[in-house]
């Protein structure tokens, strides 16, 4: 990237990864799970990150979010290098300029659908735009059960709901980290599209964890990890095409 113009692709953008170091204890004992990984996220881009089990793909995801330090290198969101941020301020910046979802749906059992959604939004003190809220439930086909708790709804309808909450504030960058993983086929497909229609419909960007060829269809590219480094990188991937890189990988 050093003395690259500055052309569209560039200014557009959204996350850097320079050189990021991730190591666990000292000494002897200690474990590096990632070994100087650099990347960069484009506005309207969905990116899955594969890697064979101990890759570092998930420390690298949670590296990317804030959610774990970095032993060195830097994270870019914007203008921001969040590995110099205070808890506090990384807090603020994760609610304001970040959207998660998770494998475990990670919603608040006494809150209906609607309260969920909502929630992240009322956190900042900030009221949704009832327009953008009214187009996201009814996309996903969550408009009948708004009113309904978790544990009244199937683990996809709970996980639409995750997705829907973490695109209510309109995030710079949505991870999700193995977001069909407790889910079937067809209610992981459901989640998959909508998280596709966000990147081609409303220029979302989506950075993804998974460990499935077909999860990993879905998106624009593939970036492979192994032994905490990027070995591969695969555009317009294809779930033939992601098998192989992955038995390649595992062989």
């Amino acid at each position: 990237m050093t003395g690259t113009p500055p052309d569209e692709h560039v200014r557009d953008q959204v996350m850097i990864a320079t050189a990021v170091m991730k190591a666990y204890g000292s000494g002897d004992g200690a474990v590096t799970a990632l070994r100087g990984v650099s990347a960069a996220f484009t506005r309207g881009q969905f990116t899955a990150i594969m890697g064979p089990s101990g890759s570092g793909k998930s420390t690298f995801l949670h590296c990317l979010a804030g959610l774990d330090t970095v032993t060195s290198g830097a994270v870019v969101i914007g203008a921001v290098d969040i590995t110099g941020l205070s808890r506090t301020r990384l807090t603020e910046l994760r609610r304001d300029r970040m959207g998660f979802v998770f494998q475990s749906f990670n919603l608040l059992p006494m809150l209906t659908a609607e309260e969920n959604i909502r929630l992240t939004g009322r956190l900042a003190g900030r009221r949704a735009d009832r327009q953008w809220f009214d187009t996201i439930v009814d996309v996903l086909g969550l408009r009948e059960r708004l009113d309904h708790r978790p544990a009244e709804m199937s683990g996809g309808q709970q996980q639409r709901v995750a997705v829907a909450r973490a695109l209510l504030t309109r995030p710079e960058v949505l991870f999700a980290d193995e977001p069909t993983g407790n889910l079937d086929s067809r209610s992981g497909a459901e989640v998959l599209g909508f998280l596709r229609a966000a990147v081609d419909s409303y220029q979302q960007t989506v950075i993804m964890v998974t460990h499935d060829p077909v999860a990993a269809a879905y998106a624009d590219r593939v970036l492979f990890l192994a032994d905490g480094t990027i070995v591969d990188e695969l555009a317009a991937p294809t779930i033939d095409a992601v098998h192989a890189r992955m038995r390649k990988m595992e062989g």
